[in-house]
C-alpha cells in the first residue's frame, strides 16, 4: 500500500490544490518500510489526483480540500483522509493505527470513535482527530513588522516547547527534523518569530512568551452551542475531545467539546494553547 501526504517542511500542508510536494510512504504489513518526497509536477485538482494515481497511491492524507478535489480523487481511486495537521510521519502512524480521522466521507472506517460525521444545515461537519501542535500561525496577532538580520530569510531551527509546569507540548528534536520558515512572514506565532529575528547560526536561546505573543487570549465569541441532532455523529463525542468541524466552504477547523447534555453540545474553536504562557528553547541551525 502507498500513502501520500501533502508535505511542507515535515508537516501536513493545508491546501491540497497548492501543494508543491507529497511525501509518499510504502507500507507493508501495516508498517512503513520506506518513504520519499516527490514534486507535485502540476497544478489543479485533476493534475494532482492524476499524479497520485500514476504513483499507485492508495490513500491521501491532507489538510483542507475542496469538493472538486475530493471528486477527482474518488474518480482516480484514491482514498481520502482530510483535516490532518502536524507532523506527516505521525499522521501516517495514526492512520495505520486507525486513529486518524477524516472530515471527508471516504475515510469513515478510520474514525476513532466509529461514528460517521456528515454535514448539517449550519454547514458544519464533524470528525474526531487529535490535533498536532503547530506554530504556523499568528496566534494573538502578527504585531508590528520585525527587524533583524534574519527577517525575510528562510530559517531552519530546532526547538522544544514547554508549559510553565514543565510539560512538553512540542519538539522538533523528537521529530528529528528542524522546522523551516521565513522569518517575519507571519508563518510563526509572534513571539517565536521575534526571538529568531536577530539570532546567530548555532545560537541557542530560551524565551518565555505571554499569551499575547503566542496564541492570544481565549475569545468567548468562538464558543458555540448546537443541538446534537444537527451534528451527525455528535452523539458519540465526549467532553474534552478535540475534533474538526467544517465551515460553509468545506474548510476544516479544530474545536474542543466543552459541554454536552442530552440535547445540546458546546464547541470551543479557540486554539488549545490560547491563554497559555509558553516557553521555547530555540536553536538556529541554518539561514538561507
Amino acid at each position: 500500500m502507498k500513502i501520500a501526504v501533502t508535505y511542507d517542511n515535515g508537516n501536513v500542508f493545508q491546501h491540497f490544490g497548492r501543494t508543491e510536494f507529497f511525501k509518499v510512504y510504502d507500507v507493508e504489513d501495516n508498517k512503513v518500510v520506506s518513504s520519499e518526497i516527490i514534486g507535485s509536477n502540476g497544478t489543479g485538482h485533476g493534475a494532482l489526483a492524476g499524479l497520485l494515481a500514476g504513483q499507485s497511491v492508495d490513500v491521501l492524507i491532507c489538510g483542507g480540500i475542496g469538493g472538486g478535489a475530493q471528486e477527482a480523487l474518488a474518480q482516480a481511486g484514491v482514498e481520502l483522509c482530510a483535516g490532518a495537521q502536524g507532523d506527516t510521519d505521525q499522521a501516517v502512524e495514526a492512520y495505520l493505527k486507525g486513529e486518524l480521522v477524516s472530515t471527508g466521507a471516504n475515510c469513515d472506517h478510520h474514525h476513532e470513535e466509529g461514528h460517521s460525521c456528515g454535514h448539517h444545515e449550519e454547514g458544519h461537519s464533524c470528525g474526531g482527530h487529535e490535533e498536532g501542535h503547530t506554530c504556523g500561525n499568528c496566534g494573538g496577532g502578527c504585531g508590528p513588522a520585525l527587524t533583524g538580520r534574519n527577517v525575510g530569510k528562510t530559517c531552519r531551527v530546532h526547538y522544544r516547547g514547554t508549559l510553565n509546569d514543565g510539560t512538553q507540548f512540542d519538539s522538533s528534536y523528537d521529530r528529528g527534523e528542524p522546522l523551516e520558515f521565513v522569518c517575519g512572514a507571519g508563518q510563526m506565532i509572534q513571539g517565536f518569530d521575534a526571538a529568531v529575528a536577530d539570532m546567530e547560526i548555532g545560537q541557542i536561546i530560551d524565551v518565555h512568551l505571554m499569551p499575547e505573543e503566542a496564541y492570544g487570549m481565549p475569545d468567548p465569541t468562538v464558543v458555540f452551542t448546537m443541538e446534537i441532532a444537527q451534528v451527525p455523529g455528535a452523539e458519540d463525542l465526549e467532553e474534552g475531545q478535540r475534533v474538526y468541524l467544517s465551515n460553509q466552504y468545506g474548510q476544516p477547523f479544530p474545536v474542543t467539546v466543552t459541554a454536552k447534555d442530552e440535547k445540546n453540545i458546546t464547541f470551543d474553536a479557540n486554539h488549545e494553547m490560547a491563554g497559555k504562557e509558553l516557553n521555547f528553547r530555540i536553536e538556529l541551525v541554518e539561514v538561507k
